[in-house]
């Protein structure tokens, strides 16, 4: 029960942090004041707004706008947040600051929905309809505005901020998308079709209905036994059908997810980003090179606004960042165990967030923001780009070979034709050396993966060591032959940083933390092999059979410096970060039972008919 209550306490602060997301105070009560009213939507539902407008009524403001399933806490005309907005800039500059509780969230009538459907069209209501008919209100009825109107918000109220880029309303010409959810079946609750376990804690944050307006959580977390995640895991939620314990019909996100395990129209019509056509007005999408939560949400948010709509104002920042820690107010930016710089998310703030928000709301400066403002994770620097990949790169190819070796060479024989290794589902590769219970895992994105390049379950491969710095810069390509001696198999890449012997850290590095030798996780992705060929029609391996299976591992800057090694991992168990694969085929994994959980030989092929390959884009010095 302890545990419980410190995990939904940690659980409301975190959704607190991102409804009205800074520890750093802000001007509040002195500066601002505060009104609540309920919106009428088009179909006569009622949408809860807070508005927070300058008290100096002598000057016009122009509207910002974020919209948020977590509440626009706290509620009452007298009661202000800590901050009204995580940028102290813009505050200081004065906007109008609203913020609204979606259908069916806290203090907003209607039925809420997971990732609301886009309904092509004006006609609506989705979020994008009900976000026109907020800013028609409020046009119409707040005094002192100029007419212009902005939104942002991160992560779940990034992708309410997406979902209005369909049919917007013509006063909105400044965007922000930030850490947006973009797809249910690549971001947060999965990544390629895999369950990522990190998340069934929040379960019950989505999955309840309540019956009217309230200022109060109708939701609690599961009561889970101790901190040891991974053996709780292990115990209790494997097979996954042990869930019923916890979630039960009345959960509907919990059926949504377990009914819909292929990638059917119900995920399918959730998918914001084939909406994203026709917009006309200024876009910044933000995200974290290493958000554990929404990676695949902003690079694919903003390749496919760039792809759709080339003559869109439309920018990307990459910082080395963890979910949304650009909102936060930190001296020393690290992210696990790993520092990247001092001051980073107030440089965001004051010198791309401030600027493209000033520069197209209120006519102010120069946004002078680049088409991708990126930051090196090697390197730890900032870099500016007129394209996202860089023109100034090639397209590489390193294979595996038997004798542990990664490099350009193709394989020349089929002699040493495969690694192998037992995948024993008792004993599952940790995705980080402790598990820790936790809602979503975010220091393993930089962890030290020396553990499991010395397990026998993980096959290791690497370069010699780095005569000169080599930059990646774009996307990754894992091109796997494999066999398996079962008929279903999770396949998990990753590309690690492998630091050299005498490694002088930084001062700000946590106390204990040493880089000797450290194998920095860069970047990481799972498949699950069902979905090989489709995500929409699942198929089994062939025992034995060698299978092509192809794993995009998104987008990276990262400079491999001079005295480094470059490295890939490939296993099959990524626990708890991802469920168990049974590793034998059932058409539900979500109502698989003990029996159907089974070992097996895992075989990855580096042979020359069957050359096992990761495509990268090195960045031309």
């Amino acid at each position: 029960m302890l545990y419980a209550k410190s995990l939904l306490l940690s659980f409301l602060l975190a959704l607190t942090f991102y409804s009205s997301p800074s520890f750093a105070q802000n001007p509040s009560n002195e500066d601002y004041t505060k009104q609540e009213l309920q919106i009428e939507m088009r179909d006569g539902i009622k949408l809860h707004t807070t508005i927070y407008a300058p008290k100096d009524t002598s000057k016009s403001y122009p509207i910002l706008i974020k919209r948020t399933p977590y509440s626009c806490r706290p509620y009452g005309e007298d009661a202000f947040p800590y901050a009204i907005h995580s940028n102290p800039y813009l505050v200081e500059s004065g906007y109008i600051f609203v913020c609204q509780d979606v259908r069916g969230r806290w203090m907003s009538e209607g039925s809420y929905s997971t990732m609301t459907p886009n309904i092509p069209g004006p006609e609506g209501p989705d979020e994008s309809s009900d976000t026109y008919d907020t800013i028609e209100w409020l046009l119409a009825n707040i005094p002192n505005h100029i007419g212009k109107v902005g939104q942002y918000g991160i992560s779940y109220p990034g992708y309410y901020t997406t979902a209005v880029l369909p049919n917007a309303h013509p006063a909105l010409v400044a965007s922000s998308p930030q850490a947006p959810i973009a797809d249910f079946f690549f971001d947060d609750f999965h990544h390629q079709g895999a369950y990522l376990m990190g998340y069934w804690f929040a379960t019950n944050v989505f999955g309840y209905q309540h019956e009217g307006p309230t200022d109060t959580s109708w939701y609690s977390l599961p009561e889970v036994p101790g901190m040891d995640f991974y053996q709780f895991a292990l115990d209790s939620l494997t097979p996954l059908s042990k869930s019923l314990k916890y979630y039960g019909e009345d959960n509907f996100f919990w059926q949504e997810i377990i009914n819909h395990p292929n990638y059917d129209d119900f995920w399918q019509s959730r998918n914001i980003l084939p909406h994203l056509r026709d917009i006309d007005h200024a876009v910044l999408v933000v995200g974290g090179w290493f958000d554990a939560e929404d990676l695949y949400g902003p690079l694919h948010t903003y390749q496919t606004i760039e792809k759709e709509n080339p003559e869109a104002a439309n920018s990307i920042v990459m910082g080395p960042w963890s979910h949304g820690d650009w909102a936060r107010s930190s001296e020393h930016q690290l992210v696990g165990d790993i520092y990247f710089g001092d001051d980073l998310s107030d440089f965001f703030k004051k010198e791309m967030e401030y600027p493209f928000f000033e520069a197209h709301l209120k006519g102010e400066g120069d946004a002078n923001i680049p088409e991708a403002y990126m930051f090196d994770t090697g390197r730890k620097e900032w870099r500016k780009f007129d394209q996202w990949p860089p023109k100034k790169s090639s397209a590489k190819t390193w294979f595996i070979h038997g004798d542990g070796s990664l490099n350009e060479s193709k394989p020349s024989g089929n002699d040493d034709a495969f690694s192998e290794y037992v995948s024993d589902l008792s004993k599952p590769v940790p995705h980080i050396e402790t598990p820790e219970l936790r809602f979503t895992p975010r220091p393993y994105m930089t962890s030290d993966q020396r553990f499991a390049a010395r397990r026998p379950d993980v096959l290791t491969f690497e370069t010699e060591v780095l005569k000169d710095d080599l930059t990646l810069a774009g996307d990754i390509l894992a091109n796997l032959y494999v066999s398996t001696t079962g008929t279903a198999s999770d396949w998990i890449v990753k590309l690690v940083d492998v630091y050299p012997q005498g490694v002088k850290e930084p001062e700000e590095m946590p106390e204990g933390v040493e880089l000797d030798n450290y194998h920095q996780m860069v970047r990481s992705e799972v498949i699950r092999g069902r979905f090989r060929n489709s995500y929409e029609e699942p198929e089994p391996f062939v025992p034995g059979e060698i299978t092509y299976v192809d794993l995009p591992l998104q987008d990276v800057l990262h400079t491999f410096k001079k005295g480094h090694k470059i490295q890939v991992q490939i296993q099959s168990t990524w626990f708890p970060l991802i469920d168990l694969n049974p590793q034998k085929y059932v058409p539900n994994i979500f109502e698989a039972s003990e029996a159907d959980f089974i070992n097996a030989t895992q075989r990855v092929y580096h042979e020359k008919d069957h050359p096992s390959s990761i495509e990268v884009k090195v960045l031309e010095q």
